[in-house]
């Protein structure tokens, strides 16, 4: 068994970097079009690549100003954990009966300290159990996926489906090969959205006060570079903020599945959290390469 470099670089790595027009307040909030590496260094490469200003994205014009000059790898530093602050939430570390996961992960805030970094531990975000409850992130994404996605398939120049009316229907006439036994409720929902009313205003209100009264808060209250929790369970937190993180191999579980710990951050703090992710991948070196038959 074997896994990859999982990032969620969502200001520059999905605006700026991917060109993606047609996601853009869905890239922002929620980030999409993640690309899976098998190494940090794989991953920082493909970003230095396709980094840039999409002139259909205005979002890439204005997030411009945080690509460094130089470009990213200079980031991979073997030693990029020394003196880095990076906080621990331990609401986002539950682990429920797989005290194999927990003590792996325990094992590596160790390794992380030995390493130079500075851990806080036990912060907390306000608004915790709203971030995760509450429903304005699906209003919102709703209704503006279609939005987006409908902008976007308007300007291809050769396409069988123009909408996502369209896209719902090609799915049901060949839902074999879509292979639609594993549904399309998120497009079916989407679509049954009338644009940006009252309730998607709302929503948005909601989730920018989320942001900024909880991780924004966290992060500069205590100074921090960075925050590192097991696997995706910060991902609400950073995608409804447009902020960056990455997910490094970790371990596996006690069922053998693989995890990872994601370190997160400020919006253009790309670089700081390409220094801790390599950092931590070069001191553990956990990722096993697939054994191919040949």
């Amino acid at each position: 068994m074997f896994y990859f470099i999982f990032l969620i670089f969502t200001p520059i790595f999905f605006q700026q970097a991917s060109s993606l027009y047609f996601t853009n307040l869905v890239v922002t909030l929620f980030g999409w079009n993640r690309p899976i590496c098998r190494t940090v260094a794989d991953a920082v490469y493909v970003l230095d690549t396709i980094v840039g200003i999409d002139h259909y994205d205005n979002a890439t014009i204005e997030t411009s100003r945080y690509i460094p000059k130089g470009g990213y790898a200079q980031f991979l530093k073997i030693n990029g954990l020394r003196t880095k602050r990076v906080g621990i939430v331990r609401d986002l570390y539950n682990f429920g009966n797989d005290t194999i996961t927990a003590q792996i992960v325990e094992q590596h805030l160790k390794t992380l300290r030995k390493e130079g970094t500075i851990l806080v531990d036990n912060l907390e975000i306000a608004n915790f159990d709203e971030i995760y409850t509450s429903s304005d992130e699906d209003i919102a994404f709703a209704a503006e996926f279609k939005i987006s996605i409908n902008a976007y398939l308007k300007e291809l120049v050769v396409s069988p489906v123009r909408s996502l009316a369209d896209l719902i229907a090609f799915n049901k006439k060949n839902s074999k090969l879509e292979r639609l036994d594993y549904g399309q409720d998120l497009f079916i929902k989407a679509e049954a959205t009338n644009g940006i009313g009252n309730a998607e205003k709302a929503a948005l209100v909601n989730l920018a006060k989320l942001t900024r009264e909880g991780f924004v808060k966290l992060m500069t209250k205590n100074k921090l570079d960075a925050i590192v929790t097991p696997d995706y369970n910060a991902a609400h937190i950073l995608a409804i903020g447009g902020f960056p993180g990455v997910i490094v191999p970790a371990g596996y579980r006690s069922d053998r599945k693989p995890f990872g710990l994601c370190f997160g951050g400020l919006k253009g703090s790309e670089p700081k959290l390409i220094e801790i992710a390599y950092g931590f991948e070069q001191a553990t070196k956990i990722r096993k390469p697939p054994k191919l038959k040949t």
